[in-house]
């Protein structure tokens, strides 16, 4: 079954690393802006930003934020996380730092972005949502990993929102 998911991610360390992630072809595929039109969304300013945000989310069931090495704690992709919890769609976390970027290098671990978010009774989103770092140090076995396993992650973020 296909799945209609937004795609969060910082652009310009991961874009490459992403491309990995959504070609594997068992997600509904929603286009990325390109490099053009995401500068063009940029200077647009804030109040442009987030209506992309908005539009580009809207019809999703689930927002799969893709873990690079900083990604975490940035200010739209802290927006993203927390417009998704609030429109009641689930979230996951999938760390993909040891995928190879275009030049066939990996990166650092980053922060789990969702230690980041607080809720107004000091609960931490982290202890709700959850976030996969592959098993593997391989791009190959990360890869596979990410692959045999994101519908399962997807499926069980949406039931964890649904929960919560």
């Amino acid at each position: 079954m296909a799945r209609r998911v937004f795609y969060s991610f910082h652009y310009k360390p991961d874009n490459w690393r992403v491309s990995q992630v959504r070609n594997i072809g068992t997600i509904e595929d929603n286009k990325p802006a390109s490099d053009n039109d995401w500068e063009t969304v940029t200077k647009g300013g804030n109040a442009k930003i987030e209506k992309w945000i908005t539009d580009q989310m809207n019809g999703r069931s689930c927002t799969v934020l893709l873990i690079g090495n900083e990604t975490a704690n940035r200010k739209w992709i802290n927006h993203e996380i927390i417009k998704t919890w609030n429109d009641k769609k689930g979230i996951v976390g999938i760390y993909i730092h040891n995928l190879k970027d275009r030049n066939s290098n990996q990166a650092m671990k980053g922060n789990n972005p969702f230690d980041y978010i607080k809720f107004e009774n000091g609960t931490v989103l982290s202890s709700i949502v959850k976030a996969y770092n592959p098993p593997y140090s391989d791009s190959k076995d990360v890869y596979k990993y990410i692959a045999d396993n994101i519908e399962a992650w997807i499926d069980e973020a949406i039931r964890i929102r649904n929960n919560n």
